[in-house]
């Protein structure tokens, strides 16, 4: 099933069923947002998947075209927002470009916890303070969980996952060292993210979805221009392992989102980046310094992860902007 979430009145807008092509939606019958349908997951599936049959087979009652411009993120704001940095190899290139070794001598997956009350709509402006904060994108797979409880392994973990997404992981560089150095985690650095229009279930993607990692390329453009490809089927550990990472003390709640931080190859001179930063990495490495600015007011970012022969999450398209003044 494939879903997404328009505007109406309500921040949590209303719940349509998309179909395979992206092109036409229905609302939903029977639960109306995003949040209740996760909290009730096993109550409406079943439904909602002759729904989805039927809206595949052909023109059904109340559907539409579906445009990303009436799109809200799937689930509008959630419970919680967990980020993860599941592939190596961005570590190992941060760590060959500044030449010192990362430090984590836990060996545990590395997670914060991010804003959540509101995802950036895919076509939304991304309004920041200052250019001089360092803008920079981060694209990212992620996962939706239904209620999922304390102590969850990693195994039992995967039917939990109910939803995959697409997310760019806004970052501000400069802040980041700063309030590392606290001690007490990010905010300023962390603004809110942004998530393509479709939230799909794992069974849309077929063989792409294995071992609880997405392998499918997630495509960057910055200003129309390709940036880079790499392939979500690298993570070092899957998401049923972020998933039983952060469960190990305490429930996550339905409609916990779970990212896998910036998606990265080892390969990263033939596929290239998904966050400015490491595109800058390895500019250091192969020519001595940083060559690429982080953003600029205006500069517009692409993404989107696709199918062989067909969409899927729909794209993040979104332009740079300067937060307004009171």
């Amino acid at each position: 099933m494939r879903f997404a979430t328009l505007k109406d009145t309500r921040p949590d807008g209303r719940l349509h069923l998309v179909s395979r092509d992206n092109t036409r939606c229905a609302p939903t019958q029977g639960v109306e947002t995003m949040q209740a349908l996760l909290e009730n997951w096993d109550v409406h599936s079943a439904d909602l998947q002759e729904q989805s049959h039927k809206l595949n087979s052909g023109p059904v009652a109340g559907e539409k075209p579906f445009l990303c411009a009436e799109a809200l993120a799937p689930l509008p704001r959630a419970w919680q927002w967990l980020d993860g940095s599941a592939f190596a190899s961005h570590g190992a290139l941060m760590e060959k470009a500044f030449k010192h070794k990362a430090a984590n001598p836990s060996g545990l997956p590395l997670m914060y916890q991010g804003i959540s009350d509101r995802f950036l709509s895919p076509q939304e402006d991304a309004v920041f303070p200052s250019e001089a904060d360092d803008i920079d994108f981060e694209g990212e797979f992620g996962i939706v969980t239904d209620r999922v409880p304390a102590g969850t392994s990693a195994e039992a973990a995967l039917p939990h996952i109910r939803l995959l997404v697409q997310i760019n992981d806004w970052s501000l560089r400069r802040l980041a060292p700063i309030e590392i150095a606290t001690g007490f985690g990010f905010i300023q650095c962390k603004p809110r993210s942004s998530m393509a229009p479709v939230a799909v279930t794992p069974d849309e993607l077929g063989s792409a979805w294995a071992d609880g990692r997405i392998h499918l390329p997630l495509a960057v453009e910055l200003n129309g221009q390709h940036f880079g490809h790499p392939n979500g089927g690298s993570m070092s550990v899957g998401f049923h392992d972020l998933v039983a990472h952060a469960a190990y003390s305490r429930d996550l709640v339905a409609g916990t989102v779970i990212g896998s931080g910036t998606v990265s190859n080892d390969e990263w001179a033939e596929v290239g980046s998904t966050c400015m930063t490491e595109r800058r990495m390895t500019e250091m490495i192969l020519e001595g310094a940083p060559q690429t600015p982080f953003l600029r007011f205006g500069d517009r970012v692409r993404m989107e992860a696709r199918l062989p022969d067909a969409p899927l999450f729909g794209a993040i398209d979104q332009i740079v902007a300067t937060l307004p003044s009171d």
